[in-house]
């Protein structure tokens, strides 16, 4: 059976100030359905951008995503909004959540642009809100909540379209340490519940090794983390 995601030959370049970047240099990776995996490496190395290449969100310069076997589509935008839409759900450092919409609105508002009926986007969003236990707070404006419930939100709304990837760069970098926990058990839970495979940008190695399966991105590539000759 084909990985759910499959990375092959992988670079990514910039050109800065007339000169050229070299981000990611031919990286590989396999990940497995509901598999859970955490990307470290130092501040500068990549980590964003390979999620944001995984999740379409960026292009590579060169090399092959594949989903389920077959090559995610590229050149038609259309088809990659809805591939995006349907499969991955993203979860940031920050949550940019809609100021002037209210919990509930900002966890409907993907489903409702991808067309759910009204009633059924509402009462996935209020059992999602719910779930990461906001169900007095789902009235309440960004604006209204704390930062570590603005990240729940957040969560909440990543998974409203019941996604098969769930990506996370640095989900907990700006919460404190129990909050930050209760993030980690809230993206462990929706793992485990909703079968999605998980993976994690994080410079957290404590969250990192909670996560299982980690790989160091350094130099460019994806290395196992304590193998020789990382």
């Amino acid at each position: 059976m084909s990985s759910l995601l499959a990375v092959r030959d992988l670079y990514k370049s910039f050109v800065e100030g007339g000169q050229e970047i070299h981000v990611l240099r031919g990286l590989d990776l396999d990940l497995e359905k509901g598999e859970r995996l955490a990307i470290v490496g130092e501040s500068g190395v990549g980590k964003s951008t390979l999620l944001h290449i995984l999740g379409t969100l960026d292009r590579p310069t060169k090399g092959q995503i594949l989903y389920l076997g077959e090559e995610i589509p590229t050149t038609d935008e259309t088809a990659l909004s809805h591939f995006r839409n349907q499969v991955i759900g993203f979860v940031f450092q920050f949550h940019y959540l809609l100021p002037d919409f209210s919990a509930l609105e900002n966890v409907m508002f993907p489903a409702l642009i991808q067309g759910m009926e009204p009633g059924r986007a509402r009462a996935e969003a209020e059992r999602l809100l719910e779930m990461v236990g906001l169900k007095g707070r789902m009235s309440h404006r960004p604006g209204k909540l704390s930062g570590g419930e603005q990240q729940r939100v957040a969560v909440a709304r990543s998974v409203v379209l019941q996604p098969k990837l769930i990506l996370a760069d640095e989900p907990t970098g700006s919460l404190d340490f129990r909050i930050g926990e209760e993030v980690q058990e809230l993206l462990f839970r929706l793992n485990a519940e909703n079968g999605a495979a998980l993976v994690v940008a994080t410079h957290n190695r404590e969250f990192a090794a909670k996560i299982g399966k980690q790989v160091e991105l350094k130099g460019g590539r994806l290395f196992p983390v304590g193998v020789a000759g990382r």
